[in-house]
């Protein structure tokens, strides 16, 4: 029995656990993959206060280790249900089942796919959606990067490291990223391919080509590559949420109000499954008024 469930382990979930533990609530994180969420994807993080500069694994390390130290516990499982009616929460795993006053939800997001041939097939064997867990897979050869935003230039940034060549994909005429991020994609040498698709992944047991259009002119042609690495955004990872009978909007983000609170009493919820800025900085702004709200909640009905 605890006071205070947290599902997700990411900056929001963390921040969560260190403000509930502080405030003597009894803590548990539940997490499904790694603790530290989508930072442990960013090779640098420069925009967090306090670090000039630090890769997004010791930050995640150091959030991590200061939830642990005052005493939240944290646990390693996927959530398979969730029953949110009722003042005794209950959250269920593959292999336990977990009760509380309260349940914060700070699932994240997950991964968008391209839906195009060769994509499924060759995930994990040319594919990937992680450049920060790939890359040494790829030193000295040629990738691809698909995509136009923060992420895609972080990746083909951080890919141009180690690959002999490094092409970034955009299906439109410009990228979304920072300018001080795309200047030094000229820097590093990655070519970019503008208004363009990718049609297909090609190969045989591995990746070595995809074929690509030009949107504008309709051109189609194969570029010799050895992998691609897709970062067209997320999605909320809302799906427990829903089967709770938390409220979501059109685009699948969990509806909050100032104090993080979703529909069911006693459930709230933080970070990028919320929508709005997606940044480590939001997340952990959240996280903390999530927990300060789930404070006040377990302190309201202890009172009754």
């Amino acid at each position: 029995m605890y006071d205070v469930i947290i599902i997700g382990a990411g900056p929001a979930g963390l921040t969560a656990g260190i403000y509930a533990v502080r405030r003597a609530l009894k803590t548990l994180i539940i997490e499904k993959t790694a603790v530290g969420g989508q930072i442990l994807l960013a090779k640098d993080v420069e925009n967090y206060p306090g670090f000039d500069c630090i890769s997004g694994r010791d930050l995640a390390e150091k959030m991590g280790n200061q939830a642990r130290d005052l005493g939240v516990e944290i646990v390693m499982g996927e959530v398979t249900g969730m029953d949110l009616n009722g003042e005794i929460k209950t959250v269920i795993t593959r292999e336990n089942q977990y009760r509380g006053k309260a349940v914060i939800i700070a699932t994240g997001r997950t991964h968008k796919k391209l839906g195009i041939k060769g994509e499924e097939k060759f995930a994990g064997k040319g594919v990937s959606y992680c450049a920060t867990c790939d890359a040494p897979f790829f030193k000295d050869r040629t990738v691809a990067v698909i995509g136009g935003g923060d992420g895609a230039v972080n990746d083909a940034l951080y890919l141009s490291e180690v690959a002999k060549k490094t092409y970034l994909i955009h299906r439109r005429e410009h990228l979304r990223a920072e300018e001080v991020r795309q200047k030094k994609l000229l820097e590093r040498g990655v070519e970019l391919i503008l208004d363009t698709v990718v049609e297909e992944i090609n190969g045989n047991e591995f990746v070595d080509s995809i074929s690509i259009r030009n949107v504008k002119t309709g051109e189609i042609k194969k570029l010799d590559v050895d992998g691609v690495f897709i970062s067209i955004g997320s999605v909320p990872s809302t799906l427990m949420a829903k089967g709770g009978g938390v409220e979501v909007d059109d685009k699948g983000h969990i509806v909050v109000n100032k104090d993080q609170e979703t529909n069911i009493s006693g459930v709230f919820a933080a970070g990028d499954v919320t929508g709005g800025i997606m940044q480590i900085s939001t997340a952990v702004g959240e996280g903390c008024i999530a927990a300060l709200s789930a404070y006040k909640y377990i302190k309201n009905h202890n009172r009754q």
